[in-house]
């Protein structure tokens, strides 16, 4: 594995699958840990999500799953107890996504566990956290979008509700849980004592709904679809050029708001009662955007933004993916990875790693490992079994070399 990073004394063994346990372990890889990916016999379902494959691995979990070694563990074998509970004592961090009552089924919970590893900080992310009557359902990404009201923001505002078209429940679940075992290592550092730390993928979209669910909270309004506006500022929303393109601006304080009106003939609107204040232009926004909107229709869009970053304020094109990591700061800020890996075609390109350090920055990410690549290595390394009780352990199938049981859909 690669060294470097500020948690290169760390070790975190991951029980998670999918994504949002994945991209949890993920970040904490990033930032040097040593992530220990225990698979079940079946392998990480996302191994075979379609429809992009780079060498039989699906890109799905090519973009979760970085930086980690891979053993294949059959839990459901006595001999596998002995196996695990070496692991534990090797790590600082176990992280799961499995339904409420799964690892305690397995003699794996953080109760199980606490007595004989006090130290351990232990995450458990589910879609609805581990009390409350809806502890046992099923979750995945859209349902907690639904249910949370987020979805109902999302969308334009004449239309339906739509997700979001990145998976925010899962990833935000993750990045909450990571920072979530950060504070309790921070606090075993102190007392010497682990932590449990409950992540629910409702509990975190709900937090996400800030100023939104503060709006309601106070006002008893209801916030409904956003779509390219913004209720609070007039001049946040998006226009289309005379090229056709779709441009979001942020002419809000009186500077833009009179380079814009100057860039498309408008200097009246400035003087225009209605609108001379920011507080102006936003009582009444809808009669301002339809100025701002014929207006714009006659100029170019790179005009439009060239004009606003004239003055210090936001504008961009509504960019698709492949101009997106075309863009020149996102190339610059290394936001596009290469990753290699030991077969002749482990060659895969993901989004990069956002969080930028200068004093104790990781040098290299590793590709993501295929189900069991690691097992030997590790079970030598961090468990002190030798090849002869290695082989003994496959025989059993308590360990594997592969997958062999297919692989299913849980929901």
């Amino acid at each position: 594995m690669s060294s470097g990073g500020p948690l290169s004394h760390l070790r975190v063994l991951d029980f998670t699958q999918r994504l949002a346990g994945p991209y949890g372990t993920q970040m904490l890889g990033d930032m040097g840990a040593d992530i220990i990916k225990l698979e079940p016999p079946g392998g990480d379902p996302t191994h075979n999500t379609p429809p992009h494959y780079v060498e039989g691995e699906s890109t799905y979990y090519l973009s979760f799953n970085r930086n980690k070694r891979s053993i294949i563990v059959d839990l459901k074998k006595p001999e596998a107890k002995d196996v695990v509970r070496r692991l534990i004592a090797k790590s600082d961090v176990i992280m799961e996504n499995n339904r409420p009552g799964a690892m305690a089924r397995l003699g794996l919970s953080y109760d199980d566990l606490k007595k004989d590893f006090p130290g351990l900080v232990y995450c458990s992310i589910s879609g609805f956290g581990q009390t409350g009557p809806d502890a046992q359902r099923g979750a995945l990404d859209p349902i907690v979008q639904a249910m949370s009201g987020v979805m109902s923001l999302t969308g334009e505002r004449d239309g339906r509700s739509t997700r979001a078209g990145i998976p925010v429940g899962d990833i935000c679940a993750g990045m909450y849980a990571a920072t979530g075992v950060l504070a309790a290592l921070l606090r075993r550092e102190k007392t010497g004592l682990g932590e449990f730390v409950d992540i629910s993928m409702l509990d975190v979209q709900v937090a996400m709904l800030g100023y939104q669910a503060a709006v309601y909270l106070q006002s008893g309004d209801v916030p409904g679809l956003q779509g390219r506006t913004h209720d609070s500022y007039a001049l946040s929303y998006c226009v289309t050029a005379k090229d056709g393109v779709d441009v979001m601006i942020a002419a809000n304080g009186t500077r833009s708001f009179e380079a814009l009106c100057a860039l498309i003939g408008r200097m009246d609107l400035v003087a225009d009662a209605r609108f001379l204040t920011p507080q102006d232009r936003n009582a009444n926004k809808t009669a301002l955007r339809a100025e701002i909107d014929k207006g714009c229709l006659g100029v170019k869009s790179t005009d439009i933004i060239a004009c606003l970053h004239k003055v210090g304020a936001p504008a961009a094109v509504i960019n698709s993916i492949d101009r997106a990591f075309a863009e020149p700061q996102v190339l610059h800020r290394d936001m596009l990875l290469e990753l290699h890996g030991a077969g002749a075609g482990d060659h895969a390109r993901v989004a990069g790693d956002p969080i930028k350090l200068t004093e104790a920055a990781r040098t290299t990410y590793d590709y993501p490992p295929h189900a069991g690549e690691h097992g030997r290595a590790v079970l030598k390394e961090l468990c002190g079994y030798d090849d002869a009780a290695i082989d003994n352990l496959m025989k059993a199938g308590a360990v594997l070399n592969e997958v062999i049981a297919e692989r299913t859909e849980q929901f």
